[in-house]
């Protein structure tokens, strides 16, 4: 039997990889008796999770965007493959490698997104009408995954604050809640508790006004100056820097300005462990694993491990710790 080589895309951390599974499992009532089954049984059963005979997502096209000096952090980008090959996207499986295998039937044109809610103008905008009415812009991010990995990514998309004004939120809008496009047929997690983990979808996120409206807050459209690729949230998706990478929510369909708090799935799923705000913060573990440290996501192989120190607000504190002014983020997590 030939072996098979591993990437870093088919590794995760070992503590989050058996403690999570194992829940996702437990969750959707498969245990050790799924495992009994004859192996032809058990490779058909768990063939969502490596992509089986799926067609690769397609690579974006080329973007045209500014580079403001301002966004050009120094700091080494992960590589191309890394951004586009290791993922979390849920509605395509549960496994890093999965989106990039099985997000490549997902239809990004023709699309709409809608912004309404407690706003003077509602609008609906298609992706052209988006990247038309705003010029776009290369970002370079840290990325901090509530895995306690990290990456460094150069985003291209606007902040979008200048989307909300465009809409005139009213004075009863204190958040923003968002929603991701629903199809089943696409996204075979929203169909599948399995291959989905037994989230309740569409999925969902929020804001409060004032974090969605700060100017580091990014719609992003694109990475490594093309397109978004389906498995990282096409066409447009949700970057909030200094939060763990769950609330960046992916192929956004709706943005709602509201009064009242929204529901965001993690929360819903697991309200002891993922909380509304998920502000990076290394004082603050996740009741199973230390936040204290992240792996990077860097150039090397499955070997090639490199940990260091989590920054309070992933590195911006300088720039959105005034939000917080006051808040316990002990409680507020």
């Amino acid at each position: 039997m030939k072996k098979k080589t591993f990437t870093e895309a088919d590794i995760t951390a070992e503590a989050v990889f058996f403690m999570q599974r194992r829940r996702i499992l437990q969750a959707l009532g498969i245990g050790s008796g799924t495992l009994m089954l004859p192996s032809a049984a058990q490779a058909n059963f768990l063939s969502w999770f490596k992509g089986n005979g799926r067609p690769p997502a397609p690579m974006g096209e080329a973007l045209t965007f500014s580079k403001p000096e301002k966004w050009q952090a120094a700091l080494p980008l992960t590589p191309e493959d890394k951004i586009v090959g290791y993922n979390n996207f849920y509605e395509f499986g549960l496994d890093k490698a999965d989106p990039a295998a099985n997000a490549g039937r997902l239809t990004t044109t023709p699309w709409q997104l809608k912004v309404d809610g407690e706003v003077a103008r509602p609008l609906t905008l298609s992706h052209d009408e988006l990247t038309s009415r705003y010029p776009l812009e290369e970002r370079i991010y840290r990325m901090r995954c509530v895995e306690a990995w990290s990456m460094i990514v150069p985003w291209v998309g606007f902040s979008l604050h200048r989307l909300l004004k465009d809409a005139a939120p009213t004075s009863r809008a204190k958040y923003v809640a968002f929603q991701t496009l629903f199809r089943p047929e696409e996204m075979p997690g929203q169909k599948d508790r399995f291959i989905g983990g037994g989230l309740t979808y569409p999925y969902v996120e929020g804001l409060r006004i004032d974090e969605a409206m700060h100017p580091l807050t990014l719609l992003a459209v694109g990475v490594y100056g093309k397109a978004l690729p389906p498995q990282n949230g096409a066409p447009a998706r949700l970057v909030v820097p200094w939060k763990y990478g769950f609330k960046g929510i992916k192929s956004i369909v709706s943005i709602r300005l509201q009064e009242a708090r929204p529901p965001t799935t993690w929360q819903l799923s697991a309200p002891d462990e993922y909380g509304f705000y998920a502000n990076v913060n290394p004082h603050v573990d996740h009741p199973r694993w230390s936040q204290a440290t992240e792996r990077v996501i860097g150039a090397g192989g499955i070997l090639d491990v490199k940990r260091q120190p989590t920054l309070l607000f992933n590195g911006y504190a300088d720039s959105v710790s005034p939000l917080y002014h006051g808040l316990n983020l002990q409680e507020n997590f």
